[in-house]
């Protein structure tokens, strides 16, 4: 989907079209569309915002409860989330695309720019993505059904491989539940972005003229 359409319309839309707007603002998960669709059929909203944050009031209710199936769908929902690092990764969010984009930017792919002849810069790069493999391995060990998730936002590779280690030696299962579900919440600076760029770049006749 690479427009939104006005958040009013939504209750009223096919269940398909439904679907793509949760793909747009979330990584695609079987469990997320259980999860969220009825909502999107059954409440209306003011604006994308609150949607979202209504989707996130789910996903947190599902992390307080003590069901283990309540559990193994939230983990579903979480674990949908990108590999940071990765590469040629297919049905990624808008968000994760474009923090993904940056992220590897400068890795050496293509173009002939000045860095590519910088030996020591590329060497860098190279360790760095083999760090940040071993680290999502790492942490996907430490924490079982989780992937490890962050706002890039323009922040290096070092950065991004230090809070990894971070959040690995702090250990904490719950607070890694509740960083990545905030990650998905709104206002975020990323989000919001993407719901901006989304409705002001529509190409399918869309205008949403609710404030976001």
């Amino acid at each position: 989907m690479t427009s939104l359409p006005p958040i009013s319309t939504i209750p009223s839309l096919p269940k398909t079209t439904q679907t793509q707007v949760l793909d747009t603002l979330f990584e695609s998960s079987a469990d997320l569309h259980i999860l969220a669709l009825p909502l999107l059929a059954h409440q209306t909203f003011s604006s994308y915002h609150s949607l979202i944050s209504a989707v996130g009031a789910r996903m947190s209710a599902l992390s307080a409860a003590n069901s283990s199936k309540d559990r193994e769908v939230l983990h579903g929902i979480l674990g949908a989330h990108p590999r940071l690092g990765e590469k040629k990764q297919e049905d990624l969010s808008d968000l994760s695309r474009r923090e993904q984009a940056g992220l590897n930017a400068g890795t050496g792919e293509g173009g002939k720019g000045e860095e590519e002849h910088d030996e020591s810069l590329k060497k860098k790069r190279e360790e760095e993505t083999a760090e940040l493999k071993r680290l999502n391995s790492v942490y996907e060990e430490k924490f079982p059904g989780l992937r490890y998730v962050v706002f890039v936002n323009g922040r290096g590779r070092d950065v991004i491989i230090r809070d990894m280690q971070r959040r690995i030696e702090r250990g904490d299962m719950e607070k890694e539940k509740e960083e990545i579900i905030q990650v998905d919440l709104i206002p975020t600076p990323g989000c919001v972005c993407v719901v901006l760029f989304l409705l002001s770049t529509s190409t399918a006749g869309y205008t949403d003229n609710s404030t976001l």
